[in-house]
């Protein structure tokens, strides 16, 4: 089942991509995105955010050389997923041992319907219950029995 309320963040400076890109997830049934038009409004939007960001996707180019986006979004607390494309200059595969789980990296000019579904697939993946909540209704009914 879809999470409606999952956070979405697209930057890209061209009003065009970021719109096409919004429509990729709005085809998967996601509307909670919010766009940044430049590397300010982003991490404005990211570092003072009062709840972590869900997804963001960024066009490498919005960064220009002055930020290290890799390095800004991995293990970054306000982002639980990042996606950025156009980057030209990354290695077609990470090193091995580099840990990058909540970081892809794509060379396409804009994300596919594809990358975005697997992208979508990692961040809003059903929830596997947890032991302790399986349990505590049956210790309760223990404790009863024995009471």
């Amino acid at each position: 089942m879809i999470n409606k309320a999952l956070r979405i963040l697209i930057a890209d400076s061209q009003h065009f991509h970021r719109m096409k890109v919004e429509r990729l997830f709005n085809s998967l049934d996601y509307y909670r995105v919010a766009p940044a038009q430049s590397l300010i409004e982003l991490m404005t939007l990211v570092d003072y955010g009062c709840e972590p960001f869900d997804v963001v996707v960024i066009n490498a180019e919005l960064a220009a050389g002055s930020l290290d986006l890799l390095g800004f979004f991995l293990d970054n607390p306000q982002v639980r997923q990042a996606l950025i494309y156009n980057d030209g200059t990354a290695p077609v595969q990470p090193a091995a041992g580099f840990a990058q789980e909540n970081v892809q990296i794509s060379h396409l000019a804009l994300p596919s319907k594809q990358s975005i579904s697997q992208l979508m697939a990692l961040v809003d993946a059903p929830a596997k219950p947890q032991e302790s909540a399986v349990r505590k209704p049956y210790l309760a009914m223990q404790n009863a029995a024995h009471a």
